[in-house]
């Protein structure tokens, strides 16, 4: 009985131990509109590898205006870059109407975006456009692993 008493004893202590040793998992700020923001100035960069750490690697679906969907992060990277090379400057605007919807690990968030972007023979480009997206918080980080834009149409 002394010896179970010894090992029920080792146990108790081992675990107490384990409990206040075991880092907690550090509750990440849920996105807002000015972390909504910080992407669009990313994007405004006009290069990708500025957003590229928003954005969830391995297979998830990206809608963009054109063209109609993209499988991977990989695959939206190289459709962007092509699309962004026509042009020279770019500003993204997130309006007022963004909404921002907190779901346990994953936040889904709907915005119109203001765009004025010029191209490279000059032209200006400017609009309003569509954008839901969905986080998922991965390692403390809000990683955007759906994303929907769309343009109405003319």
């Amino acid at each position: 009985m002394k010896r179970l008493s010894a090992v029920a004893l080792c146990l108790f202590a081992l675990s107490s131990s384990f409990a206040k040793t075991a880092p907690k998992k550090s509750a990440s700020p849920v996105p807002d509109k000015a972390f909504l923001q910080k992407i669009w100035d990313g994007w405004s960069t006009l290069d990708t590898a500025n957003v590229a750490k928003f954005y969830a690697t391995g297979p998830h679906t990206f809608y963009d205006i054109a063209p109609l969907k993209y499988g991977s992060w990989d695959e939206y990277e190289k459709g962007a870059k092509a699309e962004l090379s026509g042009y020279k400057s770019a500003k993204f605007t997130v309006n007022d109407d963004a909404a921002i919807h907190p779901h346990g690990d994953l936040v889904w968030a709907t915005a119109t975006i203001k765009e004025e972007m010029t191209s490279k023979t000059g032209k200006v480009e400017m609009g309003n456009f569509r954008w839901t997206v969905i986080f998922e918080n991965q390692d403390g980080k809000w990683i955007i692993v759906h994303e929907h834009v769309s343009a109405p149409l003319s």
